[in-house]
């Protein structure tokens, strides 16, 4: 079995992005769950289990990832990162370091990984460069719209590209 890069994703953003649904509304049993999801495009769930990667959320909805928004995309139960209080995070956020960036790093433990997010900055770029042994794609997500088919193909590429740095 190929070891697959990891795929850390985000919600709030690129799986739902602030600009609103989609396209029609969804359907009432989706909204009962939470509100929000109405801006999700379950086109995204094939799109995301397509990509030569392991899927694991990296978002502030922990665990609520796999009990709502994987099932509306057809995913499986995927890996969750478990955010630690930080006793450095008032450094990260002095130095503008997001602050999960460290835990991704850490989580990702020298494996390659793209890490989808609508608030990576240059900052998390140059520090996992400088810090992580391996190599990473930090795609940062305009959060107006969210994710996008040609975002996949980035993705597919860098995987099979060889992972190369960005």
């Amino acid at each position: 079995m190929p070891h697959y890069p990891i795929l850390f994703l985000d919600i709030d953003g690129p799986l739902l992005p602030f600009g609103g649904p989609p396209g029609n509304d969804a359907p009432a049993e989706r909204n009962a769950a939470n509100p929000l999801v109405t801006r999700l495009d379950p086109a995204l769930g094939p799109l995301l289990s397509a990509l030569p990667c392991e899927l694991v959320w990296a978002t502030s909805w922990t665990h609520d990832a796999n009990r709502i928004v994987g099932p509306l995309l057809g995913l499986p139960d995927l890996a969750v990162v478990e955010w630690p209080e930080r006793a450095d995070e008032q450094v990260d956020e002095w130095f503008g370091l997001h602050w999960k960036t460290r835990t991704v790093v850490e989580w990702a433990a020298g494996r390659p990984f793209i890490w989808v997010d609508d608030e990576i900055r240059d900052h998390d770029r140059e520090w996992v460069s400088a810090q992580h042994g391996s190599s990473a794609l930090l795609y940062r997500v305009d959060p107006r719209t969210g994710l996008r088919r040609k975002d996949f193909t980035v993705f597919t590429e860098w995987a099979d590209g060889g992972f190369r740095s960005q």
